[in-house]
């Protein structure tokens, strides 16, 4: 069920920052005018968390907000700790807190995935998620722009990340990361030094194309099967931006549960 954002603020103009909407409108969110910006693959992770109330959600590399501001909308009651390195991407998550009403539950804290979690002294989380860097290594692409270097190369390699989340979460909770489809085989192999009762959930462009992200869910200390589920597919041949299965959830009518 979507509920609509709490009581929404204006916050002064920021002259390097531009104003967009995500969730249908529900989320306000204040970006850099150069650099990356979240899209598709932060509401299909905020989608796919399925947080209780009094429960925390803890996000490696929060950037500007996207990802928490979007579970905010859909997880009343539920808290939000946001970690991310870079200063100015920091400020305008508290920013993009003050502005949707929701900086009474959502912290943002400074600090570098790389360096772990125990020296940021946080309490462990109900959920850890995360939508990684895709690449470790510079020369596997053309090399990014420098404002959108952070969110592209992850300098200390998927394991820092995957390491990251796994050491934040409480014994019994859930770590959820979105991530390139042919990185499946490494997320599970290091998610299983902690973690267990995987599920699976591939993002298809098209029904007949292969899938080019993964959801993947897992549970510190799960035993349970591995769980395979069907495919999310982003777009059909009807000249619709979307199907009608991923409109619901980039507008926040629908979940992407596991």
């Amino acid at each position: 069920m979507t509920v609509a954002s709490p009581h929404p603020k204006d916050v002064e103009p920021d002259s390097t920052a531009i104003e967009n909407a995500l969730l249908g409108g529900k989320v306000r969110l204040l970006q850099p005018k150069t650099g990356y910006r979240a899209g598709v693959d932060a509401a299909l992770l905020a989608a796919a968390v399925a947080a209780k109330p009094g429960e925390t959600v803890l996000e490696a590399g929060c950037g500007v907000g996207a990802v928490l501001a979007q579970i905010a909308v859909r997880r009343p009651g539920v808290m939000l700790v946001g970690v991310e390195r870079d200063t100015d991407a920091a400020r305008l998550a508290r920013r993009n807190a003050e502005l949707n009403g929701i900086d009474g539950r959502m912290t943002v804290v400074e600090g570098d995935v790389g360096t772990g979690f125990k020296g940021l002294g946080l309490p462990r989380a109900d959920w850890a998620v995360s939508n990684p860097p895709f690449f470790d290594d510079e020369g596997a692409l053309r090399a990014p722009s420098p404002a959108k270097r952070g969110a592209w190369i992850a300098d200390d390699g998927l394991a820092a990340w995957v390491g990251f989340l796994m050491s934040g979460v409480k014994d019994g909770g859930r770590v959820v990361i979105i991530h390139r489809a042919d990185r499946l085989a490494d997320l599970l192999s290091l998610l299983g030094a902690k973690c267990g009762s995987f599920a699976v959930r591939p993002v298809q462009p098209f029904a007949n194309e292969p899938a080019k992200r993964v959801l993947v869910q897992a549970v510190r200390g799960g035993r349970a099967p591995l769980r395979l589920l069907p495919a999310l597919v982003l777009h059909d041949r009807s000249g619709a931006k979307h199907t009608a299965e991923a409109e619901g959830i980039l507008t926040g009518a629908a979940d992407l549960g596991f």
